[in-house]
């Protein structure tokens, strides 16, 4: 267990691992992420975005795992809150944002743009419902058990066969990838195989030694400056783990037609987080008691609640194959008052809430605000008829 109360001298002493610790946790995921674009030219192109995202969010399934086995339940909590939060709070506006003003450079006449996502997306949408409507159970019986893991990876297999059946989606162009990564793309097949498998192996034994090192130095710094550890861990932390995914996406927002894809980047990630991350969770917890043990959430279940309210909003949101300017401006501000003002979380809640029951009843003269749903359905009837027989 993190010690909550470090002595003024040995705070420092972490916290100045700092230097070197926040440097290579941002390193780490740079080189991982240059090896999974390039391998996803060399993937089926309908799990390309897929792969993207499980491995860009690495160092935050790293993160994570140090946690769980340190068993320290709120800083688990806060981590894996924070870094889902972050995601749709300021990921999406992100790429809004640099969407919209790329389109202003570009000279569309349209002051506030819609981004258009392709009947294809449905796929990531509809992907998002199981693992949250499962995490409401959790949040609910209050703990995250070994069954619930099982569940959980479970969907997340499920969501990469719909991805496999449904017809493949635009991958990233070779053209749009950069410098390095076209570099190891051209590479003869030997040393292309060596150059992507070095990335993978490179990044993951950085992370490896830098991830227990980094939460403890975070951990100093908080306590040096006099910031609460959950709240650091909870913002600091998937900032920095997430920022290359960050640059990615936004790379592809200010590129014409890109947007949308920028925009299921990050949807993958946070269903990986949702099913694969929290699955997790148990498993190292379990592995460091030495025995069967479910995490306990009770105490919880506000910072749960506000991260899942958030995440079903954003399936309806985007369940009309659009996201508007006001969505993207409404997120932002509801996620920058939760940085600002911490204590503020069941007013969010409130608000999320309020936001989520408008959207739903406005179905009621929007036929089209769920329409994701049916465009999935109808993807996959054709997937039936258009794949050719094993």
């Amino acid at each position: 267990m993190l010690d909550p109360s470090l002595p003024p001298d040995e705070a420092r002493r972490t916290a100045l691992q700092a230097i070197w610790t926040f440097p290579s946790v941002v390193a780490s995921a740079f080189i991982v992420a240059f090896g999974a674009e390039a391998a996803q030219f060399f993937v089926s192109q309908g799990l390309a975005l897929a792969l993207l995202a499980w491995i860009q969010v690495l160092p935050e399934f790293a993160v994570e795992a140090v946690i769980a086995w340190e068993r320290d339940v709120p800083l688990m909590t806060a981590n894996f809150t924070g870094a889902l939060r972050l995601l749709t709070g300021l990921g999406w506006p992100t790429i809004y944002l640099v969407y919209a003003v790329s389109r202003q450079l570009q000279g569309d006449r349209r002051r506030l743009p819609r981004i258009e996502l392709d009947p294809e997306h449905s796929a990531e949408v509809v992907g998002l419902v199981a693992p949250l409507l499962y995490f409401a159970w959790i949040i609910f019986k209050g703990s995250l058990s070994l069954v619930d893991a099982a569940v959980l990876f479970g969907l997340y297999l499920v969501y990469l066969a719909l991805l496999h059946r449904l017809p493949p989606k635009e991958a990233e162009e070779l053209e749009d990838a950069p410098r390095f990564v076209r570099w190891v793309v051209g590479l003869p097949r030997t040393r292309r195989i060596f150059a992507i498998t070095g990335l993978f192996v490179g990044g993951g034994v950085l992370l490896f030694f830098a991830a227990h090192p980094f939460l403890h130095s975070m951990i100093g710094l908080a306590a040096v400056i006099g910031v609460s550890q959950f709240v650091f861990v909870q913002w600091v932390a998937p900032f920095l783990s997430e920022l290359p995914e960050f640059l990615s996406t936004t790379n592809w927002a200010r590129q014409r037609g890109k947007a949308g894809m920028a925009l299921m980047n990050m949807a993958s990630s946070n269903i990986n987080q949702w099913t694969v991350l929290a699955a997790m969770i148990p498993i190292v917890y379990s592995l460091s008691l030495g025995h069967v043990a479910a995490v306990p959430l009770t105490e919880h279940r506000l910072e749960l609640s506000l991260t899942w309210l958030q995440g079903m909003l954003g399936i309806v949101i985007l369940s009309n194959l659009t996201f508007e300017a006001y969505e993207a401006a409404a997120l932002l501000i509801l996620w920058f008052v939760q940085f600002l003002v911490p204590h503020w979380r069941e007013e969010v809640c409130v608000a999320y809430g309020v936001w989520l029951v408008l959207e739903l009843v406005s179905t009621l003269w929007r036929p089209g605000r769920l329409r994701a749903f049916g465009a999935f359905l109808r993807l996959w009837r054709a997937s039936g008829h258009t794949r050719p027989a094993p």
